[in-house]
């Protein structure tokens, strides 16, 4: 499957493929701006249902992960 195809799949339904947020940030295939995108759906689909205030926590906690890096990435450019 191409990688690009996958990423929509991804964020269609984030929960389908990863058991915790922090597996996104591990997954090697994306970059940080595609692990956003991700997180990002991940955290809009547990606000539109019964969000779980302990998996929101660990979403934003990866998101903050991921912008920290890409904001330390800009700093050493």
């Amino acid at each position: 499957m191409p990688k690009k195809r996958l990423l929509e799949e991804i964020v269609q339904a984030p929960g389908r493929y990863y058991r915790v947020p922090v597996d996104v940030i591990r997954d090697r295939r994306f970059s940080d701006t595609e692990r956003l995108a991700i997180l990002e759906a991940w955290e809009k689909e547990m606000r539109a249902g019964s969000a779980d205030p302990a998996q929101l926590e660990s979403i934003g906690a990866a998101r903050e992960e991921v912008v920290r890096r890409t904001t330390k990435g800009d700093q050493n450019v």
